[in-house]
C-alpha cells in the first residue's frame, strides 16, 4: 500500500528506548526497536514485556524542534537483569505531539520523542522532512495576535498564557501578545487596527472568558461585516398566537388564531428603517455599548480590505474565564492545552454569529440603530438581570454569578414583551401538534430526547448546511439570509420571566448539556427560549434541570422553544437589559438575525 511505503528511513537512537529503525510515511512517523530483547525487564524474578509507542500520526504532531548536541540515554538490561543506563552525546531533534485520550471528555496530553544521531546532516534532513510532512493538508497559522485578560476568572489570564506560550514557540507560531488594561481595550485596539496590519495575522486568540471573546468579536466585525438590517415584523405577514388567555400551566395551542396582513397585529414601527438596504454598520454612529463610545467607524472614503465572512482569518479562545461556555460548546473541553493545540494545528470550523440591532434603548428614547454581535447567547429578563446584578459584586470573583442569580431568582420579576420570530418552513411539525390541527407553528421544537441530534466533531448537519456558504474570489465568503414576501412571522405576547436566544448549546460546568443540548454551531439557526410568567417553584424546577446531564430543561408547559433564523423583541420597560455573551446591552426594541458561518473558529467541534 502507498501509505506503508517509507519516504525516508534511517537508524537513529530514541531517547530512553535505544537504537531504532525509523521510517517516514506520508501520514505518520514509525519506528521499530532494533534489539527487541532490550524491551524486556524484570523485578523480583518476574519478567515484564514493555510496549512503547511505535508510531505517531502527523495529525497528532504539532512541532518538530532541532536541539543542540546533548545526551541520548540508552537503557539496557544486563544478563543479571539489572538496569544499565548508558548515555551518548549526539545531535538531537524532538518530535512534539499529543495523545487524544480514549475518554472524549479528558484533555489532550502532551508527549515528545527525542531522536539522536552522530551526523548533524542526518538530523537536519529529518527535521526538514518532518516539518514539511506536518504542514501538508491543513493550513497552520504562522502569526497570531494574542490578547490576554489579566483579571478574568481569578486572575488566571497571564498564568494560563505562560502555560501554553511554550507550545506556540515550539510550533514556530509568531505571537504578538497584548494584555488588556481596561474594559473595552481589546475592542478599541481591534476596531482601530488597519486592515493592512490585520492581514499580517492569521487570526486573533483570546486568553480569557466569554466576555473578552465577545469584545474581540465586536471589535473585529464593527466595520468589517457588511450586512443589511435584519427584518422587522412589519416587513412580512405575521401569524399571531397569543397565550394570554391561558394560564402558565396550559400549553394547549388549539385557541391560536391566524391573522394575515392585519395592521393591528404588527409590531410598532421602528424609529429608523433602512429603506436603501445599506450596510448597517456603515450608517451607525452611535456607541454600541458602554465601552465603545470613543471608537469611530471606518472612514467612508476608505473601503476595508478585510471583510467577513472569509476563509482565511480565524478566531481562537484559550479558556481562562469564569464559565467558558464558548470553549465548552465548541470543543467539549475546558482545557487550555487542548485549545492551544487545536489553534496551532489550524483546525477551523465555521461558526454562526447572532447580529443584534438595537432600535431603541428605552421606550421614550430617540436612537440611531446600533449593532452588537453574540457568539453564544443573547438573553433578556432573568439572564439580563443576573449579569447586571453581578456587576455589583465583581470583588467576589466567579462566585458573584451564583450570588447574583440567587438574588434575582428571589425577586422573581417578569416583563411584558412582544416577540415575533421567523417561521422555519422546513422544520417538521411535531406529531403532537399536527394531530391537534396546529399547522401554523412548524418551528415549535419536539421535546423528545430521542429526536435530538447533538452537534459534535465532523457534524453532518453543520457540514451539510455550510455548503450554502459560498466562497468567492479573494477568499471572501458570501452568506446571506434570504427573506421574502412569502416568509411568515409568528408572534407571542405576554409576561415573560426570561427570553433567551442560544446560538450554540451554551454548555458550562453548572449545565453540562447546556441550555439547548442539540443546538448546532453552523446550521444557520438559533434556539428561541420563551419562559412565561409562572410560580417560583416551577421556574426553580426548570433551573435545577439544567444541572442534570441527560435531562430536558425545556420540557415544561410554561416554556416555548422555537428554532428560527431571526426574531424581533419589543418591551415597554424603561430599563430593558440584555445579556450578550456575558456583556450588558440595554435595549427595549431589538432585531436579531443569525449570520450563517460568519467567522472561522480555531476548533474541531465538540466531543460529547
Amino acid at each position: 500500500m502507498e501509505g506503508n511505503t517509507p519516504v525516508l528511513s534511517s537508524t537513529l537512537f530514541l531517547d530512553r528506548i535505544g537504537e531504532v529503525a525509523v521510517a517516514l510515511h506520508p501520514d505518520r512517523l514509525s519506528w521499530k526497536h532494533i534489539d527487541e530483547g532490550s524491551n524486556t525487564s524484570s523485578c523480583l524474578c518476574l519478567k515484564f514485556q514493555s510496549k512503547p509507542e511505535t508510531e505517531i500520526r502527523f495529525s497528532d504532531v504539532y512541532a518538530v524542534e532541532l536541539l543542540s548536541c546533548g545526551l541520548i540515554h540508552d537503557p539496557t538490561w544486563s544478563a543479571g537483569n539489572f538496569l544499565q543506563n548508558s548515555a551518548n552525546e549526539m545531535h538531537r531533534f524532538t518530535v512534539h505531539g499529543f495523545i487524544r485520550q480514549q475518554e472524549h471528555s479528558l484533555p489532550w496530553v502532551l508527549l515528545e520523542y527525542t531522536f539522536g544521531h552522530k551526523d548533524l546532516k542526518i538530523c537536519l534532513a529529518w527535521v526538514e522532512q518532518l516539518k514539511a510532512s506536518i504542514k501538508n493538508g491543513v493550513r497552520r497559522p504562522k502569526s497570531l495576535w494574542v490578547i490576554v485578560h489579566p483579571l478574568c476568572g481569578k486572575g488566571n489570564g497571564p498564568k494560563t498564557w505562560e502555560r501554553v506560550a511554550p507550545i506556540f514557540s515550539r510550533a514556530e507560531v509568531q505571537t504578538k501578545v497584548t494584555v488588556t488594561q481596561r474594559a473595552g481595550h481589546a475592542y478599541d485596539m481591534i476596531a482601530s487596527t488597519s486592515d493592512k496590519e490585520l492581514r499580517s495575522f492569521d487570526g486573533i486568540v483570546t486568553v480569557g472568558g466569554d466576555g473578552l471573546f465577545n469584545e474581540v468579536l465586536n471589535g473585529l466585525l464593527a466595520s468589517r461585516h457588511k450586512a443589511p438590517y435584519p427584518p422587522t415584523p412589519n416587513d412580512f405577514s405575521i401569524v399571531r398566537y397569543d397565550d394570554q388567555s391561558q394560564k402558565h400551566g396550559n400549553n394547549d395551542t388549539s385557541n391560536s388564531r391566524s391573522l394575515f396582513n392585519d395592521a393591528s397585529d404588527m409590531l410598532p414601527e421602528s424609529s429608523y428603517t433602512n429603506e436603501d438596504n445599506e450596510p448597517l454598520l456603515a450608517t451607525s454612529k452611535a456607541a454600541i455599548s458602554k465601552f465603545t463610545s470613543n471608537i469611530g467607524l471606518c472612514q467612508s472614503d476608505q473601503l476595508p480590505s478585510v471583510d467577513f465572512p472569509n476563509d482565511w482569518f480565524g478566531l481562537g479562545m484559550i479558556p481562562a474565564g469564569s464559565t467558558d461556555a464558548i470553549v465548552l460548546s465548541t470543543t467539549g473541553l475546558r482545557d487550555p492545552v487542548t485549545s492551544a493545540l487545536q489553534i496551532i494545528q489550524g483546525r477551523k470550523m465555521l461558526l454562526d454569529i447572532a447580529q443584534v440591532v438595537r432600535w431603541k434603548t428605552s421606550p421614550s428614547s430617540t436612537d440611531l440603530p446600533s449593532v452588537r454581535y453574540a457568539a453564544s447567547f443573547a438573553g433578556y429578563g432573568f439572564y439580563g438581570d443576573v449579569i447586571q446584578e453581578s456587576e455589583k459584586y465583581r470583588w467576589m470573583g466567579p462566585a458573584r454569578y451564583d450570588y447574583a442569580g440567587t438574588m434575582v431568582f428571589l425577586k422573581h420579576r417578569s416583563y411584558e414583551a412582544e416577540i415575533a420570530f421567523l417561521e422555519v418552513e422546513k422544520d417538521p411539525v411535531p406529531r403532537s401538534l399536527s394531530n391537534a390541527g396546529i399547522g401554523m407553528r412548524p418551528s415549535k421544537i419536539s421535546r423528545k430526547n430521542s429526536d435530538r441530534q447533538i452537534c459534535r466533531t465532523n457534524c453532518a448537519i453543520c457540514s451539510e448546511t455550510t455548503k450554502s456558504v459560498q466562497h468567492s474570489a479573494g477568499g471572501t465568503i458570501t452568506a446571506t439570509n434570504n427573506y421574502s414576501e412569502k416568509s411568515k412571522w409568528l408572534r407571542s405576547k405576554g409576561r415573560f420571566l426570561s427570553i433567551g436566544a442560544a446560538i450554540m448549546s451554551c454548555r458550562n460546568e453548572r449545565a453540562p448539556d447546556g441550555l439547548v443540548a442539540d443546538a448546532h454551531l453552523a446550521d444557520g439557526f438559533l434556539h428561541l427560549i420563551l419562559i412565561k410568567d409562572c410560580p417560583r417553584p416551577f421556574y426553580l424546577w426548570h433551573l435545577t434541570q439544567l444541572t442534570k446531564r441527560g435531562s430536558d430543561p425545556l420540557k415544561f408547559k410554561f416554556i416555548e422553544h422555537h428554532k428560527t433564523s431571526a426574531f424581533t423583541f419589543v418591551s415597554s420597560h424603561d430599563e430593558s437589559v440584555w445579556n450578550l455573551d456575558g456583556e450588558i446591552f440595554q435595549a427595549c426594541q431589538v432585531s436579531v438575525q443569525v449570520c450563517h458561518g460568519l467567522i472561522n473558529l480555531f476548533a474541531s467541534g465538540p466531543v460529547v
